[in-house]
C-alpha cells in the first residue's frame, strides 16, 4: 500500500491510499463500507485521522486500512473515478497537495551518520564499527514540494538522500533477525545539512536541524510491498543534475542492523522514523553546494521521488 497524507483545498489533512493517479479517502471509505455493510464504525472516533495515529493502531487498524483501499478499488472498478469523487470518496492526484506522510513525528527523527563506505571516504572518516545516530526535530519536517529555506546562518547548504523506515510495532532489545518485522513502511528523507555549522560546533545536531532541513515523503510505502529494504537504487539530482547514484545493499549497517542497534536498551516506538544514512557525492565533498533556486530530486526505487526548491529566507520584519 502507498499510503500519503494530503491537503484538499483548505482542508485538514487526511490519510490516503495512492492507487495509480488518484488518492482514496481511507477514513471515508472505512465509513461507506461500514454503511454498507450495516456495521458500526471502529470505536468512538472512528477511523484515525492521521497517519501517526494510523501506524500506532495496530494490527486491527491497518487491516481496516487495507478494507477500505479494496473498497475504493471496487467503486473506481465499477463506477469509475469521477464517481468516486462525486461521493467525497477520492479525488485525483492532481488536486490533492501532498503533505510529508507523517508530517509531525511524536519524536525527533533518527538518522544514521556516514552508513555508507564511500560517503565516509569523501567526507575523510574511515568507516565507523558502530552505527552512528543522531537526530533532527519534528518540526523541521518538511512536505513534498515544500521550500527549504537557505538561512543566512550558512554558506555551505548540502542535500543528502536518505531510504527512511516507520516502525510499526515497540520493541527493546530487538534482534537483528526480527527487526524487519517491527517496520511499518518506508519513505524518503533529504537529510538537508549546514555543514559550516556542522564543522563549527563540533557535531551534527545543529548543522542538520534548522527549520525546513527534513524534506520527507512523498509516500509512506507498506514494509509487504518492500520485503528487502536492501535491494533499492538510490538517486538524488540538483537541477536534473545526477549528484548520488548508489544503491542500499552499500549500506554498512543494513536496516535490520539499525533497527536492532537503536533499540538495545532503548525502546522504539510506533511511528518512530529512522533516515538510514546517504551514499557519496554530496556538496561538501564535491564543492556543489545548494543555492537559492535549486530544485533538488531525492529518488528511492519502489517509493518515488521527493521534490524540493531552495529559497532564500524571508526578509526582516516578513
Amino acid at each position: 500500500m502507498r499510503l500519503v497524507t494530503y491537503r484538499r483545498g483548505r482542508s485538514a489533512p487526511r490519510v490516503g491510499a495512492l492507487v495509480d493517479d488518484i488518492v482514496l479517502d481511507l477514513a471515508a471509505l472505512a465509513a461507506d463500507r461500514a454503511s454498507e455493510q450495516g456495521a458500526l464504525r471502529r470505536g468512538r472516533g472512528g477511523f484515525p485521522k492521521t497517519m501517526l495515529a494510523l501506524v500506532q493502531g495496530g494490527v486491527d487498524v491497518w487491516n481496516e486500512a487495507r478494507q477500505a483501499l479494496e473498497h475504493g478499488r471496487a467503486i473506481v472498478g465499477r463506477d469509475g473515478a469521477d464517481r468516486l469523487a462525486e461521493r467525497r470518496l477520492g479525488a485525483p492526484l492532481a488536486r490533492v497537495r501532498l503533505e510529508a506522510p507523517i508530517p509531525r513525528p511524536a519524536r525527533n527523527v533518527f538518522c544514521l551518520g556516514r552508513n555508507y563506505k564511500e560517503h565516509a571516504a569523501e567526507r575523510g572518516a574511515e568507516a565507523s564499527p558502530h552505527p552512528v545516530y543522531f537526530t533532527k526535530v519534528p518540526e523541521s519536517v518538511l512536505p513534498p514540494g515544500g521550500k527549504v529555506v537557505h538561512h543566512s546562518v550558512t554558506k555551505e547548504l548540502d542535500y543528502e538522500v536518505e531510504l527512511t523506515v516507520v516502525i510499526g510495532t515497540a520493541g527493546r532489545d530487538i534482534r537483528r533477525e526480527q527487526a524487519l518485522e517491527h517496520v511499518f513502511g518506508y519513505t524518503i528523507i533529504n537529510d538537508v545539512t549546514a555543514r559550516d555549522l556542522q564543522k563549527r560546533h563540533g557535531q551534527w545536531f545543529k548543522g542538520k536541524t534548522l527549520d525546513t532541513f527534513c524534506p520527507m515523503g512523498p509516500v509512506l510505502v507498506t514494509a509487504d510491498e518492500i520485503p528487502d529494504p536492501q535491494t533499492l537504487a538510490i538517486t538524488l539530482r540538483v537541477n536534473g543534475e545526477t549528484r548520488q547514484s548508489s544503491h542500499t545493499s552499500k549500506m554498512i549497517f543494513p536496516v535490520d542492523e539499525c533497527i536492532s542497534v537503536l533499540s538495545e536498551g532503548f525502546t522504539v516506538l510506533p511511528g518512530d522514523v529512522i533516515a538510514t544514512g546517504t551514499p557519496e557525492g554530496v556538496g561538501a565533498a564535491t564543492g556543489k553546494f545548494l543555492k537559492v533556486g535549486d530544485k533538488i530530486e531525492a529518488e528511492v526505487e519502489k517509493i518515488g521521488v521527493l521534490a524540493n526548491r531552495v529559497v532564500a529566507p524571508p526578509s526582516d520584519g516578513a
